[in-house]
């Protein structure tokens, strides 16, 4: 990771297709979790590309012990087996903070004494995004003698630097063409929260370079996570992955499902059939009389790679 340096010539494409898998281990797979490990593991296997699997457990707190490896078993159940050794967050302290210093050294990010309730209270009006707050940016120039609670981006400061425009394009494979404006829609956004512990944002970018992912799958509400791990990327010297948003799966209140929400753990007494429910939602056709898991997983390969490879297929 260096400053300001140019990229490699070479382009992803060149490098072959790496993809992921990045569970949270607060609980079991559930129906929707297993809808985004499928999709990414068929579009690694459609661009004969790798499929790795990363444990995103950097939120210590709210991870359940013995979650990881039960979230393994599960993805082998189904025939999902990563090609590569696991990655755990929870051992990759040392490289969040060579970033952070990074990012520090370059004058792109900040200590920050504001509390949520501090945070809420600068605004002048309702500027609420997901319930929460936008950063007013108030420890951007100084703390006014207050203590440093967290660390945040300069997001300014890096677009600066970069001759980047205020909104952030970028192009998905599935939802086109996108683009946020991160001042507005969140502000100067946390690298290391106030508890101590690494913000998603930062990890998820210092995980992707350091595993060499060409291409990420995921579902459609981390969408919006996109423009502000771009602007981390290039902070960071690292390349760009390509994006692909899958539709979500939701549960009978009209939510996403998820765990906070209450969504239950796979039924894998028959793997197949929970198979099929995760390709319904992708809208991929189920055959009843094929009932070897590899021989569907093969046909579902072909038919993602006809909906979404490239016509000039990636390098392996």
């Amino acid at each position: 990771m260096g400053s300001q340096g140019k990229r490699p010539a070479s382009s992803q494409a060149e490098q072959g297709y790496i993809g992921r898998f990045a569970p949270s281990p607060t609980g079991m797979l559930h129906a929707g979790s297993l809808v985004a490990a499928l999709a990414s593991w068929l579009d690694a296997r459609a661009h004969q590309g790798q499929w790795r699997v990363r444990m995103e457990d950097v939120d210590t707190p709210r991870c359940v012990p013995g979650a990881d490896q039960a979230i393994l078993q599960q993805l082998a159940l189904c025939h999902l087996v990563p090609d590569g050794p696991v990655l755990w967050q929870s051992q990759r302290g040392l490289d969040y903070q060579t970033a952070l210093d990074t990012l520090i050294a370059q004058g792109w990010a900040y200590p920050c004494a504001c509390s949520r309730k501090d945070i809420e209270s600068a605004q002048t009006q309702s500027v609420l995004r997901h319930h929460a707050a936008v950063y007013p940016g108030t420890c951007r120039d100084g703390l006014g003698g207050k203590t440093a609670r967290a660390w945040r981006l300069n997001v300014q400061a890096v677009q600066a630097a970069f001759h980047l425009p205020r909104i952030t394009p970028w192009q998905d494979r599935r939802l086109g063409g996108q683009e946020q404006d991160v001042l507005e829609a969140v502000g100067d956004f946390v690298l290391r929260r106030a508890d101590g512990l690494w913000a998603y944002q930062l990890a998820v970018v210092v995980d992707d370079a350091a595993q060499g992912i060409s291409h990420v799958v995921r579902g459609e509400d981390l969408a919006d996570n996109t423009a502000r791990q771009m602007l981390l990327q290039r902070a960071l010297d690292v390349p760009t992955p390509h994006y692909l948003h899958t539709a979500l799966v939701l549960g009978t209140n009209g939510e996403k499902l998820s765990k906070q929400n209450g969504a239950q753990a796979l039924d894998l007494q028959d793997p197949l059939h929970a198979l099929r429910q995760a390709a319904s939602a992708l809208n991929l056709p189920v055959r009843e009389e094929v009932t070897d898991i590899d021989a569907q997983l093969a046909q579902w390969t072909d038919l993602w790679r006809a909906q979404h490879a490239p016509r000039v297929p990636f390098k392996a």
